[in-house]
């Protein structure tokens, strides 16, 4: 992979690239809102500094209290958002990464001056990839500006662990033309791909997401991107009905004693996102809690029960997850396995409907079955970005993500 003028060029870090082992703290919180994940990876690099091999060592997730998860619902909505809050939350969630990094290495039995660098993503509260108006810096009008915010400070990070963090890690390929998501795919592809199969890693988190992995490929023939909503939706209904005492659907049992209403099912698939082409991504702002607003008003206009609502929102993630692959993927790749990650595996009634809608020539299979757990993918994905960057690697996919040009993205708190 090429390299640009970037944070690894700083001469400290000639050390970090002349190692060929390295221990990696990954911390990620994703937009299911659920908590942060810290997962402690060993990475093991040839003498040209590529990867040779990605070592899970120990993994922690600490879960938001009800009071975090509510605070940052609201700042993920425009029309609830404080500026003080937010400031607030931007420094507040560094405390929660901070803790998680302490619990990971008291867990892992690893002393944090054994550790190089920690990767943060941080908290996304706002994913903007279609550009808005913006005044021009030329006085010619306004201008088109695509964006993203992740909060977490790195500095707070950095003063209460002792340890160099490396954070903002999709700004730069925003900045290239990109949309600055999916991310991780990068990491799918080095943990993931096969010279024997075309492989599909399905993560369901707040929001789906699909790596595409060809048979023996290599970066440039990776590509992947936002399939829709995935947990999201179900747990904003969930939220509303039991009035924030529960969060999600437990195994989709709720779900499970439900019917799909078809008039439901055909308003939620009328969305142009799903006819967009790849490279796409899409998150909070679409399927947040406006969306979810407007399917209970739809519930409540057709007098359906809760557990239809929730049987139709888990057949639009399972429907949509599904005609991605059949629409995008299949038509130019063959593909033999669907590898499924994130917190939407541990519901059965979602499992069992993509299972039901997806082609038999496909397995569907986890990726704890290839020895990485769920929860963990993201997390170790991060650390790896972060990895790369320092070893003045590219860590990003043009193709996955609509860029100009593969980047080394990442924020450097030393």
């Amino acid at each position: 992979m090429g390299t640009r003028g970037d944070i690894s060029s700083y001469p400290m870090w000639a050390k970090y690239r002349s190692k060929r082992e390295h221990l990696v703290i990954g911390l990620m919180s994703g937009t299911s809102l659920d908590g942060t994940d810290a997962a402690l990876v060993h990475i093991q690099t040839d003498e040209s500094g590529a990867m040779q091999r990605l070592d899970l060592i120990d993994f922690v997730c600490t879960p938001y209290t009800n009071e975090l998860r509510e605070k940052l619902i609201r700042l993920c909505s425009p029309e609830t958002a404080r500026v003080d809050e937010l400031t607030t939350a931007h420094f507040g969630v560094s405390e929660w990464y901070a803790q998680s990094v302490q619990e990971l290495l008291q867990s892992a039995g690893v002393s944090s001056s054994q550790v190089d660098v920690i990767s943060m993503h941080g908290q996304t509260i706002w994913h903007a990839p279609v550009p808005s108006a913006f005044p021009s810096p030329l006085g010619t009008g306004s201008m088109k500006v695509s964006s993203t915010l992740q909060i977490g400070e790195c500095a707070v990070v950095r003063e209460r662990t002792g340890l160099p963090v490396i954070g903002n890690l999709r700004a730069r390929d925003m900045a290239a033309g990109g949309e600055g998501a999916p991310l991780t795919p990068y990491a799918d592809a080095l943990m993931f791909r096969s010279v024997t199969e075309g492989r599909l890693v399905q993560n369901i988190g707040g929001i789906g997401n699909v790596t595409v992995l060809p048979s023996g490929s290599s970066e440039t023939e990776v590509s992947a991107f936002d399939t829709g909503p995935g947990n999201m939706v179900i747990d904003a209904l969930v939220r509303h009905a039991t009035e924030g005492k529960q969060h999600y659907d437990p195994n989709g049992s709720i779900a499970a004693k439900g019917t799909v209403h078809p008039e439901l099912a055909a308003y939620c698939l009328n969305d142009e996102y799903f006819r967009r082409q790849p490279p796409k991504s899409t998150g909070r702002e679409v399927y947040g809690a406006d969306y979810a607003k407007r399917l209970m008003e739809f519930a409540a206009l057709h007098d359906l029960s809760l557990e239809d609502l929730l049987a139709s929102a888990t057949w639009f993630t399972a429907e949509t997850i599904v005609r991605a692959v059949e629409d995008f993927v299949l038509p130019k790749t063959s593909i033999s396995a669907m590898l499924t990650c994130g917190g939407g595996t541990s519901n059965d009634t979602l499992m069992k409907m993509i299972r039901l809608r997806l082609p038999e020539s496909i397995r569907l299979e986890r990726i704890a079955d290839y020895g990485v757990p769920d929860d963990a993918r993201e997390a170790m994905g991060f650390a790896l970005l972060g990895h790369e960057a320092l070893m003045g690697r590219t860590n990003t996919l043009p193709r996955v993500t609509g860029a100009a040009h593969a980047v080394i993205s990442g924020h450097l708190t030393l």
